[in-house]
């Protein structure tokens, strides 16, 4: 009795220990990062994630991905490329309409922004889609087994299928059943920097506007055969913090869209959108970020929430830094509003500065 009881003693002298060990690391690292210079710490500046709704019905309009706060200076030009991978199940029926969203859409985007002028950039933005049963089904389910999420019904169906299938009294109007790529429709771009806050924390507002063309093929999803219109605001704020600092940012605007050629009777004219999110560099090459990005319903006369519903999505990552002009985005995005978005998303984006 008298060695448990030693042996006990003993552990709970470690225990302590060890907790006594934890709190002197910890305020000594505390320590360290309050007393370093602002110059050591003050990290790389925070761009918003550059992603927009995936869904195979959403995706072929023009809502733009919110782009920046702060245009491109003048001579100097920003490309980047994007690729947007998007797994999609999302089946329903009620009374007279059916839907099934169920495949992969690749989405590699080519952009480029020139600053044209003192506080004004142009920029072009040229998509090329692909449609696929893809391959990460049985990952997703995975997944979700682990841990403990629930499937949506998903093992009752065939594994990387592609259907994106519509149906409306008997009257199919959508069905994309075979994979297949191709561009998308283009849009040209430009931002006006409407105020511009010279302090070491600046607060930047961007007027951005956007035009699309019905350049990519409507039936097999990769345009709506709209000309749509986009007009909206970016700003961020920035607040130094010892070690890095934070940046607050958000965008609110609306979209103009001409009759297109996809459900062209239950297509509305007008929808509006937004984003709203937070990110904290501390290193001069790393960015942590999170946002949400939401819209409101493109189309009407659906009971359907996959068809007629706003949807809000969420995206976590961040940015790595390799040279002072060269970033890489990474990002995983999720329905916050089930079955208006895809599943999940994985979303990378490298960006230099020319």
């Amino acid at each position: 009795m008298g060695l448990i009881q030693f042996r006990a003693g003993r552990m709970s002298l470690a225990a302590l220990r060890g907790r006594s060990l934890d709190r002197l690391l910890f305020m000594v690292i505390a320590a360290v990062i309050a007393w370093l210079p602002a110059s050591a710490v003050s990290g790389m500046e925070i761009e918003p994630f550059q992603t927009r709704n995936q869904n195979p019905l959403i995706r072929i309009y023009g809502l733009p991905t919110i782009g920046s706060a702060s245009v491109v200076p003048e001579g100097r030009l920003e490309a980047s490329l994007t690729a947007d991978l998007a797994n999609s199940f999302a089946p329903d029926l009620r009374l007279n309409e059916s839907v099934m969203l169920d495949g992969e859409g690749y989405a590699f985007t080519l952009s480029a922004r020139y600053g044209i002028a003192r506080d004004l950039e142009v920029g072009l933005d040229i998509p090329y889609l692909f449609n696929s049963g893809g391959f990460m089904d049985g990952f997703i389910e995975g997944f979700h087994d682990f841990f403990g999420l629930p499937q949506g019904d998903r093992k009752s169906y065939p594994k990387d299928r592609l259907l994106y299938h519509y149906t409306d009294n008997g009257v199919t109007r959508v069905l994309v059943n075979e994979g297949s790529s191709g561009i998308g429709d283009i849009r040209l771009r430009g931002a006006w920097q409407i105020w511009r806050d010279g302090r070491g924390a600046p607060l930047n507002m961007a007027l951005h506007a956007a035009l699309k063309l019905p350049t990519g093929n409507d039936h097999r999803l990769y345009g709506s055969g709209s000309t749509d219109f986009s007009l909206w605001l970016t700003a961020s704020d920035d607040y130094p913090l010892p070690l890095g600092h934070l940046t607050l940012y958000g965008a609110a605007g609306g979209l103009v869209m001409t009759d297109g050629d996809v459900m062209r009777d239950q297509q509305r004219n007008l929808v509006g959108f937004g984003s709203l999110g937070i990110g904290w560099s501390p290193l001069e090459w790393l960015a942590l970020k999170i946002q949400t990005d939401g819209h409101t319903s493109f189309y009407t006369g659906s009971n359907l929430k996959q068809v007629n519903s706003g949807s809000l999505q969420f995206t976590g990552g961040g940015t790595i830094g390799f040279t002072a002009g060269t970033f890489l985005d990474i990002g995983v995005s999720e329905d916050l509003i089930v079955d208006t978005a895809p599943d999940v998303v994985f979303h990378f984006a490298l960006r230099h500065r020319f």
